[in-house]
Formats: structure tokens, C-alpha cells, sequence
């Protein structure tokens, strides 16, 4: 079946559905039973000390939390790695880009970039509700933004089997599902069209 859709049609499902190459999202697609990650957009906190924000990453749970201390200042489901590909253990941030392309999967996408291990990082990408990349973390897209803008080079981020915030915070969170929308064309995910469309223009902080 061939999916004819209207330019506007083809930018909003493009916008969710980069990092595509990581996801084995070809085939048939199915109803959805669970919100797509375009739809979400957690609240996050400005961080009072910067230099004391670290990220928490709960492969189990699948869900990122930038935290400062003990504060929260944003929790957001994510995808992670199969089969446990996600490296564990505490990590530095190494570099930022918000306009960086894989030199694996045929240049695709992957804005927001952070990365924590060699070749390893969260970006804008593809969700889905059990493990299903190569070992990245994907994150929607206000999330990737938002993650972005409150670490730095040097941001600890700690990856393990279960966090505590999975028991608080973590338990809010949706679950999210991008598999069944289409995968947009090459004639877009190559081109610089995908960075401009994410850029965050809502309020990045509610305090």
C-alpha cells in the first residue's frame, strides 16, 4: 500500500520520525495503542547550579532523567538499546551537536546530539516501547531539546537497569509509540530541512 500525503502530512510525520534507520519500523504497520512522542512535552526546570546537573538513565524503565541533586528538573520516556547495546555504567559527555548526521546508518539524522560514550549518545529519534536501537537512546523531540540545552560537556550521565525515579516520577510518564507512522523519504532525511524543523520554539522552561 502506498501512503499519498499532503506536504504539510509529509513535514509533521517526517519531524517524528527521524533516526528511522535505527528502527526496524518497515513493514506493516498496525493501530496504535499508545501516543506518538510528537505529542509530548514535559515541563523542565532550569537548573540552579549547572555545573551540578547529571543524567540518569533507566534502561529497564526506558526513560531519561536530568536531575540536579536530587531534583528533577526532567524526566522523559526515551528508547534504548537491544539487547542491552546501551552501555552501562557513569559516563561524561563528551561533545554536543545539534546538527549532527550517522556515519553508520547512510547519514541519517540525529539532532541533539550529546554524546557519552564513544559512539554512543541520546538524539531526536523514533520511540517505541520495548529496546530497539543499536545502543543510542532516542528521546521525542521537545525532550531532545530540552535535554540539550540543560547539559554541558562534561555532564555526568549514569546508565543502569532501574533508577530510583522509575518508583516516582518515572511511574507519570507515558508510554510512546512511533512504529506504525511511516518512515519519510530520503528526499527529506537528507537534507538540512530536518534540523530546521527541530528547533524547539515553545517556552524551554516553565520556571
Amino acid at each position: 500500500m502506498t501512503l499519498k500525503l499532503t506536504s504539510r502530512q509529509l513535514l509533521t510525520v517526517s519531524a517524528m520520525a527521524l533516526a528511522a534507520c535505527l528502527s526496524s519500523c518497515s513493514g506493516v504497520k498496525t493501530a496504535n495503542k499508545y501516543p506518538y512522542s510528537s505529542t509530548f512535552d514535559p515541563p523542565a526546570h532550569r537548573a540552579h547550579n549547572p555545573a551540578a546537573v547529571t543524567v540518569k538513565i533507566s534502561t529497564g524503565a526506558q526513560h531519561l532523567y536530568v536531575m540536579e541533586g536530587s531534583r528533577v528538573l526532567l524526566a522523559t520516556p526515551c528508547s534504548v538499546g537491544m539487547h542491552n547495546s546501551t552501555p552501562a555504567g557513569t559516563h561524561t559527555i563528551t561533545s554536543k551537536e545539534p546538527k549532527r548526521r550517522s556515519h553508520s546508518f547512510g547519514e541519517y539524522p540525529m539532532p541533539y546530539w550529546c554524546e557519552f560514550a564513544p559512539a554512543y549518545g541520546f538524539h531526536w529519534g523514533f520511540l517505541k516501547p520495548t529496546p530497539c536501537t543499536h545502543g543510542c537512546v532516542r528521546l521525542p523531540k521537545t525532550s531532545a531539546a530540552k535535554v540539550f540545552a540543560l547539559v554541558s560537556v562534561g555532564t555526568k550521565v549514569n546508565v543502569a537497569a532501574s533508577q530510583p525515579e522509575d518508583a516516582t516520577v518515572g511511574k507519570t510518564l507515558p508510554i510512546l509509540d512511533d512504529g506504525p507512522l511511516p518512515n519519510p523519504p530520503d528526499s527529506y532525511m537528507l537534507t538540512d530541512q530536518v534540523f530546521q524543523d527541530a528547533v524547539y520554539k515553545g517556552n524551554m522552561f516553565v520556571d
